[in-house]
């Protein structure tokens, strides 16, 4: 008991008070650049209040942080995505975008509350109403924006970092599919086939043509207008045949074999041919085996090639 204690305990109870502090941290940060940007501009009529609109300055700032504390227990307990570094680069961009969707009305809200209830005094326009709320949710954005492109900065080599750290063990996680035997993974397989390297694949467009293949052969399948450019193995080398049909209807004839998935809009792709996968700046590629071409992947398809890649290695 003591060595769990010791070994898992206390380094997860470490990483969970680091993670509150940073939380804290950055709230802070982000709240007296949102107060400072207020005591330069002076909206809400707060130079009315002459010396004591520093004093509503600060209790804005107490609001918006509580309000911003507020916003990540409702991500963590009722949207279900607490803050963590470890969920990847996508995630994070994710739940800080959903971050600030709830966050910036509540804000709003708040001091559109408390320009009601304390500032009306001597500033009447300041009752609540519609056009004050917009008019606050406005500048709240605004501000967010800018102290989002701060963060953004502050924490690219880190995020960049990440990506790096993320794409190296999907590298390693495709090699291991790879390098097993072609038996011991059946999930190459159709479900009635008995030999993924053996069968073959008959690909149909909506007239007459078709393209008859190994399906370990596939190499990627890309849209071009109202046609699809199939690039496969024959004798050793590259071919591309052209159909006419849609994306669609290729994932649909392909559904069957998990390692073919779509990676773009534009693209299916074989990931028992996938090379390497690459990242640079927020962009991820795949490279091709044989043909060497890139493919993009896309951030709305990045999780699908993850979650195909970690089924399979699992």
């Amino acid at each position: 008991m003591v060595w769990l204690f010791n070994g898992i305990i206390l380094p997860l109870r470490f990483e969970m008070k680091q993670g509150r502090k940073e939380t804290i941290t950055t709230r802070i940060i982000s709240t007296t650049f949102i107060v400072v940007a207020l005591a330069v501009f002076k909206p809400f009529g707060l130079d009315a209040w002459q010396w004591q609109a520093y004093v509503h300055l600060v209790a804005l700032g107490v609001i918006g942080f509580f309000i911003c504390m507020l916003t990540d227990i409702i991500l963590k307990y009722v949207v279900k995505m607490p803050r963590s570094f470890k969920k990847g680069v996508e995630y994070i961009i994710r739940r800080n975008l959903w971050f600030q969707l709830i966050n910036t009305p509540l804000v709003a809200l708040g001091i559109c509350l408390y320009r009601h209830f304390v500032l009306s005094d001597r500033v009447e326009g300041n009752q609540l109403s519609v056009v004050n709320f917009l008019e606050t949710f406005v500048i709240i954005a605004f501000c967010s924006f800018a102290i989002g492109l701060y963060w953004r900065f502050k924490y690219r080599s880190k995020y960049l970092a990440m990506e790096l750290e993320e794409t190296r063990l999907l590298n390693e996680e495709l090699k291991k599919i790879q390098s097993e035997k072609p038996s011991e993974k059946p999930s190459l397989q159709a479900p009635e086939s008995t030999d993924s390297q053996c069968q073959e694949f008959t690909l149909t467009g909506t007239t007459n043509e078709s393209v008859a293949l190994h399906i370990s052969d596939l190499l990627f399948i890309e849209a071009v207008g109202n046609y699809v450019k199939v690039n496969h193995l024959r004798d050793g080398q590259v071919h591309t045949d052209m159909l006419r049909a849609t994306m669609k209807q290729m994932e649909e004839m392909l559904q069957g074999y998990p390692m073919i998935v779509r990676c773009h809009r534009a693209f299916l792709v074989n990931l028992s041919q996938v090379e390497q996968i690459t990242s640079h700046s927020g962009s991820t590629q795949l490279l091709i085996k044989h043909s060497h071409e890139s493919l993009p992947v896309s951030r709305s398809n990045m999780a699908q090639v993850k979650a195909a890649i970690k089924r399979e290695e699992s």
